[in-house]
């Protein structure tokens, strides 16, 4: 008897949260944005709703993570958020190659020993510039990237300090913490990869007499936001160099 072939362990992703339902009835819910920016087939992906109560299995049942966005926000210290912290913990632990995005960004860094909050400088939102630092020279998931390349931005929370240990890769204007590795395979952007320029023009278009309250330019916002191919390709890239099938 041949004995079966193991199949491929699936990538997770940690969902937790969506945009509001007129948003995720256009684009999708976060999880579904991230899958597409995997490039991976349905059957190669485990999502788990961990803002639903959902938990996902051992870090050694998956050959990767990543962690979406949410309109939650990690210093509520949420009791799923929490329970996903420590799973995060076991994971890196474990050496599981992951990918935070926006709140999972900050997650990881809350998980691991850094420090969240609102950003000082103010919400940060729309298609901003990122600037890679030294720390990112010689990275293999940002080889042969520009200096600098538009990315799409929403967020009002952000990594105030970094994990210890870590190396912050990446900055923009209104936050030097864009991007961050931690240890060798566990890497996180304040970024959005995974959002398209519709999805964000029409967020703005949703949100801009809140925003406009904030004294933000939403018509100067609006204009500026294009699309960002060199940060959009950043998950498949990660899963390319750090957990190929």
């Amino acid at each position: 008897m041949t004995a079966a072939i193991p199949s491929v362990r699936p990538v997770l992703i940690l969902h937790t949260g969506d945009p509001d339902d007129t948003l995720k009835s256009q684009f999708g819910g976060y999880a579904e944005q991230l899958a597409r920016a995997s490039g991976l087939a349905a059957d190669a992906l485990e999502v788990v709703a961990v803002h639903n109560g959902e938990r996902p299995r051992a870090p050694d049942q998956y050959r990767a993570a990543l962690i979406t966005g949410s309109p939650a926000m990690v210093t509520d210290l949420e009791p799923w958020s929490e329970h996903t912290a420590a799973w995060l913990r076991e994971a890196a632990a474990a050496g599981l190659p992951m990918f935070g995005v926006c709140y999972g960004h900050q997650l990881l860094a809350h998980a691991l020993g850094g420090k969240v909050g609102y950003n000082p400088a103010g919400r940060e939102v729309g298609t901003q510039t990122v600037e890679l630092l030294p720390a990112a020279s010689g990275d293999k998931l940002l080889a042969g990237l520009p200096p600098t390349f538009p990315a799409q931005m929403l967020h009002a929370q952000t990594v105030l300090q970094p994990p210890p240990g870590s190396a912050v890769l990446a900055r923009s204007d209104l936050d030097e913490h864009q991007m961050i590795r931690i240890g060798r395979n566990i890497f996180s952007t304040q970024f959005h990869p995974e959002f398209g320029p519709d999805f964000v023009r029409a967020h703005l278009e949703r949100f801009g007499r809140r925003y406009a309250a904030e004294n933000l330019d939403v018509p100067g916002l609006s204009a500026n936001v294009r699309a960002t191919p060199v940060s959009g390709e950043l998950v498949r890239r990660f899963l390319d160099a750090y957990a190929p099938a």
